[in-house]
C-alpha cells in the first residue's frame, strides 16, 4: 500500500481529492431517502426519536438525528419539574433548544408531558383540590400556548392507570385530590390553550390486550361516545425478553384506532442483540404500517450508551452511533434497504463480521494523519464499513484506499472499501488512510463499530 506519510505530499493531493469526496457527499445526500424518517415518510408516517437537549451539542448526535428521524419527543425538558419548578414561574430554555432544533429540520415535534404523576415539584404535591384543579390547568395552558404552533400533538396526560389486573386509575395528586375526572378536565383545558394539537394519551404495558389496556379502551370509548377532545393514544412499547412484543400487538393497536383515534408508538425500545432484537424491531414496524391510522414511532433515544436502560443495548445505534442489524430491520420493513452500511439482517453472509483499529501514524502544527486497519472475523467478508466521527472544527483534506461519505454535519465519516479491498479471507486485514486538518483541535476521531457483509 502507498501511503502519503508527509505534510507536502498530503497537501499537493488536497484540492482534488476534497473535490472527489464532495461529489461522493453529493452522491450519499441523493441517497438519503433510505433513512428511518423518509422511508417513514413514504409510508405517511413519522419515525423519531426521543431527544436530549444537553446531548446536541455531539456532533455525532446531533448529525444520527438530523439524518435519520423526522419526529423529536423531548426526553424530559417538557416535564412539570423542568418547565414549572417554581408555582406560575416557567423556564423553557432547554425545551426551547429542542423545539427550534427541530424546526430548522423540518422535524415534527410531540410534547412530552402535561399531566404525570411523576417527575412533579414538590410544590404540587402539597395543594388543595382547588389549588391543585387551578394549577393543573394552569399548566396546561401556559406551556400549550407558549409551543402554540410548534407542537403537533401532545401527551396531555401520561400514565394514569396502574398496572396489574384491576384496571383502575394510579394513586397520584390528581386522581386522589381530583378523582378521575381530572383526566376529562385536563383534555378539555388542553383543546381550548391549543385547538390544532393534537391530544393524547400515553401509557407503558398497553401493548397487547390487558387489564391494563381495557381500562384504557373503556376510557377512550367513553371519552369519544361524550365529545370529550381525545384524538390519539400513545403505546410506549418498552420490550424486553420478559416482556417480549405481545402476538396482539396489531389487533391491539386496531381495536384503539377502530375507536376514531390515531395510534402511534412512543416510546419504543427492545433489549437484547442480533437477528432476535432485528426481527423484534422488523415486526413492530410491520405492525404499524398495517394499522391504517398508526401515524408514526419514535424510539426512546438515538445511542445505546445514553439509553435508561443501557445495559440492555435495546435501541438502534449503538454506543459509536453504528447501525445495527435492528436499524436495517426496520429501515427495511419501511421499504428502505437496510444492507448498505453492514450488519446482518436475515440475508447475506449472517456470521460476517469485522474489527476497525485506528493509528495516529504522523502528526504535525495543524494535521495528522491516520490509518484504520479493518479485519475480518472468523468468516470470510465480501464488504465492510466504518464510521470515524471528528470534533469539529476538523476537517478531513484526504483520503487513500477507501470510499468516503458524510452526514449533513460534516463531522462524521462513513467509510465504504474501495474497488479492490472489500473482500476480505477470515482472519484477513486491509486498511485505509486519511490526512486531517486540526483547525485547532487535537481530538483524536472516534471510530464506530465495524460492521461487514
Amino acid at each position: 500500500m502507498a501511503m502519503p506519510s508527509v505534510r507536502r505530499v498530503a497537501q499537493a493531493f488536497a484540492s482534488t481529492l476534497l473535490a472527489a469526496t464532495t461529489v461522493t457527499a453529493l452522491a450519499h445526500s441523493a441517497a438519503a431517502a433510505d433513512t428511518l424518517g423518509s422511508a417513514a415518510a413514504g409510508k405517511g408516517r413519522y419515525f423519531g426519536a426521543a431527544v436530549a437537549a444537553n446531548h446536541l451539542g455531539e456532533s455525532a448526535y446531533a448529525a444520527t438525528l438530523d439524518r435519520e428521524f423526522n419526529q423529536v419527543t423531548p426526553e424530559n425538558e417538557m416535564k412539570w419539574d423542568a418547565t414549572e419548578g417554581t408555582r406560575n414561574t416557567f423556564t423553557f430554555g432547554a425545551a426551547d433548544q429542542i423545539v427550534s432544533h427541530a424546526q430548522s429540520q423540518g422535524m415534527k415535534v410531540r410534547g412530552h408531558t402535561l399531566v404525570w404523576h411523576s417527575q412533579l415539584p414538590s410544590w404540587v404535591s402539597g395543594l388543595s383540590a382547588t389549588d391543585l384543579r387551578s394549577a393543573m390547568n394552569n399548566h396546561i395552558t401556559q406551556v400549550m400556548q407558549h409551543y402554540k404552533g410548534k407542537i403537533h400533538s401532545w401527551d396531555v396526560v401520561n400514565e394514569a392507570f396502574q398496572d396489574g389486573s384491576s384496571g383502575a386509575r394510579r394513586s397520584s395528586p390528581f386522581q386522589d385530590k381530583l378523582g378521575s375526572g381530572f383526566i376529562e378536565e385536563a383534555f378539555r383545558t388542553a383543546r381550548t390553550a391549543d385547538p390544532n394539537a393534537k391530544l393524547c394519551y400515553n401509557d407503558y404495558n398497553t401493548d397487547g390486550a390487558n387489564a391494563k389496556s381495557n381500562a384504557v379502551y373503556a376510557m377512550v370509548k367513553d371519552f369519544k361516545s361524550r365529545g370529550v377532545p381525545i384524538d390519539c393514544v400513545g403505546f410506549q412499547s418498552h420490550f424486553n425478553p420478559a416482556s417480549p412484543v405481545p402476538s396482539d400487538y396489531q389487533a391491539n393497536l386496531q381495536r384503539f384506532a377502530d375507536l376514531g383515534v390515531d395510534v402511534q408508538i412512543t416510546e419504543l425500545d427492545i433489549e437484547g442483540s442480533g437477528s432476535a432484537q432485528a426481527t423484534n424491531y422488523g415486526n413492530v414496524v410491520k405492525a404499524c404500517l398495517a394499522v391504517s391510522r398508526c401515524t408514526g414511532i419514535t424510539v426512546w433515544g438515538i445511542t445505546d450508551k445514553y439509553s435508561w436502560r443501557s445495559s440492555g443495548t435495546p435501541l438502534l445505534f449503538d454506543s459509536n452511533y453504528a447501525k445495527k442489524p435492528a436499524y436495517n430491520a426496520a429501515l427495511a420493513a419501511l421499504g428502505g434497504s437496510g444492507s448498505d452500511d453492514g450488519g446482518s439482517d436475515g440475508g447475506g453472509n449472517p456470521g460476517a463480521a469485522c474489527t476497525a483499529v485506528f493509528t495516529r501514524t504522523s502528526d504535525w502544527n495543524d494535521g495528522y494523519n491516520g490509518e484504520v486497519v479493518v479485519k475480518a472475523g472468523a468468516a470470510p467478508i465480501t464488504g465492510w464499513t466504518v464510521t470515524l466521527a471528528f470534533t469539529p472544527p476538523q476537517k478531513v483534506s484526504t483520503l487513500w484506499n477507501g470510499t468516503p461519505s458524510w452526514d449533513s454535519s460534516g463531522s462524521v465519516m462513513t467509510v465504504r472499501p474501495a474497488s479492490y479491498n472489500g473482500s476480505l479471507a477470515a482472519g484477513a486485514s486491509t486498511s485505509f488512510g486519511f490526512t486531517a486538518v486540526k483547525n485547532g483541535s487535537n481530538t483524536t476521531p472516534t471510530v464506530g463499530t465495524c460492521t461487514a457483509s
